[in-house]
């Protein structure tokens, strides 16, 4: 029989229910119980990691925050989401990862507008200057960026996770957006 307490989400992988049975095995630290919450989560949170601190720090970021959740889990009592607990985890742990300043390094690109006319500009791809333009927004606003355009949260799911006013998560979100375009406009990134 099925718990009434059962958390289910979109944003997890194979959209697999959480339920209160699971949880309260991970709290009594039952290794088996704590590797099927990694395997239910791990890749929404990993997907998450690559866009807020970048490919290279991703699965370092993303081992910290089951670190964490598996040390707090203790924590969590069940009067929101699971996902949106784990989400606020996961921003915590990759904001803390941005301030320690061990962002992106993408000393290869210069600094300069590049034109199209520029031959190095023909070399990097518009995957590439998006990464390089990410990764010069504010990291607060690149959170919740990422949670809305890649991750698919509604603005009251942002408003959750990062603890704000939804009125604050659309005027942080449009300025997300403006640095972002600015940003692209500054790498010679032309619509």
């Amino acid at each position: 029989m099925a718990s009434k307490n059962t958390t289910t989400s979109k944003y997890v992988s194979d959209a697999t229910e959480i339920d209160a049975g699971l949880l309260e095995r991970c709290r009594s630290k039952k290794r088996s119980a704590q590797q099927c919450l990694y395997e239910l989560c791990h890749r929404q949170v990993y997907r998450l990691m690559v866009r807020t601190v970048g490919l290279q720090d991703a699965g370092d970021v993303t081992q910290q925050v089951f670190l964490q959740l598996f040390r707090k889990i203790d924590q969590f009592e069940s009067q929101s989401k699971f996902e949106t607990w784990l989400y606020r985890l996961a921003i915590n742990e990759g904001l803390q990862h941005l301030r320690k300043g061990r962002r992106w390094n993408f000393q290869n690109l210069s600094h300069e507008p590049m034109s199209q006319h520029n031959p190095e500009f023909e070399r990097i791809d518009h995957k590439e200057l998006l990464e390089v333009a990410l990764s010069r927004i504010e990291p607060e606003l690149l959170s919740i960026f990422v949670l809305r355009e890649v991750q698919g949260l509604s603005y009251r799911e942002i408003a959750e996770v990062m603890e704000i006013p939804e009125g604050t998560v659309g005027s942080r979100l449009n300025r997300a957006r403006r640095e972002l375009q600015q940003q692209l406009a500054d790498l010679g990134w032309e619509p």
